[in-house]
């Protein structure tokens, strides 16, 4: 008999458009890893901010919907410090999923407190953290850049920086899957 046991990427960045299946994917990995080892674990590493009520709504929702669908995943909020949650939380039975790399790039570029951050010392971590994580790391990110030029040079620079973030990250790991509809599309594969 064939074994069927999943093959984990050692890394994989999964992108696509809003609503086209792309934490799904990251929870049907993360459900796979704990059903596959009692020993596994699966930590969602969380970067969105409640700023207002729409989105404390929806963070509640997601919450709630995940929990019923990976009942084993612990969930931490990280919404600046990623590199530094992800080495914290990376180890060899564990998958960690960062839920998602658009958000954190918003945080850091269009913080509450009006100082936004270069991207690029906090980006060069992260790329860092995800070759030395000692266990498998799922990132979820947003590709922005299908559509037209943005209006407006605040839009155009933050859509160029997701840009060299997603190129980054997809360097660096292992496995790239573009999502759309639901289904995935494996860009690259180890």
């Amino acid at each position: 008999m064939a074994d069927t046991a999943p093959v984990f990427a050692r890394s994989e960045f999964i992108l696509g458009g809003q609503r086209s299946g792309k934490s799904r994917r990251a929870e049907s990995l993360a459900r796979q890893w704990l059903d596959a080892d009692a020993t596994h674990r699966a930590v969602l590493i969380a970067t969105a901010q409640p700023w207002d009520e729409e989105m404390r709504a929806r963070i509640a929702r997601h919450q709630r919907e995940r929990a019923a669908r990976v009942p084993g995943m612990v969930t931490l909020e990280e919404p600046l410090a990623l590199a530094e949650a992800l080495g914290a939380q990376a180890a060899p039975h564990t998958l960690v999923v960062v839920d998602c790399l658009t958000l954190w790039l918003t945080n850091l570029l269009m913080p509450a407190s009006g100082e936004a951050a270069d991207p690029a010392a906090p980006q060069d971590a992260l790329v860092r953290a995800i070759a030395a994580a000692p266990g498998p790391v799922v990132l979820v990110g947003n590709e922005i850049g299908l559509g037209v030029i943005p209006l407006g040079r605040e839009t155009r620079a933050f859509v160029d920086a997701l840009g060299g973030l997603n190129q980054a990250v997809a360097r660096a790991c292992e496995r790239v899957t573009f999502m759309a509809a639901g289904l995935p599309l494996i860009l690259k594969s180890p």
